[in-house]
């Protein structure tokens, strides 16, 4: 991604026909999406399912599909943006996907890191309450200083 913000940035991200046509499991990954889009990065939605664990028989009782493939830079992109305290699983999915598949590339991004991103394209947020999944959710109802949008020492990113 380049340091350009959107120039307007009381307008919502542009929608593209993809990103509305995708059934995305959580607000976080479309919004993912939308940035992607809007800096012209092309993304796959869990294109790949990686089996992590097997029966005794071959079936596969485990398996782990990471969020975004980004082809351009054969990288897979995990968006983790539920209280830190609850990624312990998919923190185990990722270091296990990495000992059976050395050669996949993956990366997770952590709430805090995608408040960041966030942020830094100028992108209000809202933290979702735990009823409605947790995690964080597009807010174009006030700034991202209004949010709190800021780093663990309280400077704005």
């Amino acid at each position: 991604m380049t340091d350009e913000r959107p120039d307007d940035l009381e307008q919502p991200l542009p929608v593209s026909d993809r990103v509305a046509s995708t059934a995305f499991a959580h607000p976080s990954e479309r919004v993912a999406a939308q940035i992607l889009d809007f800096y012209r990065i092309a993304w796959e939605y869990e294109p790949t399912t990686f089996p992590l664990e097997w029966d005794r028989h071959g079936s596969v009782l485990a398996s782990f599909a990471p969020d975004f493939y980004l082809p351009e830079f054969d990288l897979y992109i995990e968006l983790t943006t539920m209280s830190q305290k609850l990624v312990t699983k998919k923190n185990r999915k990722v270091r296990r996907l990495k000992e059976l598949y050395p050669d996949v590339s993956i990366k997770i991004l952590y709430q805090k890191d995608f408040r960041k991103l966030l942020f830094k394209y100028g992108i209000p947020v809202r933290a979702r309450d735990h009823s409605e999944g947790g995690g964080l959710d597009a807010d174009r109802s006030a700034s991202a200083y209004d949010h709190g949008i800021a780093d663990t020492e309280g400077e704005r990113s």
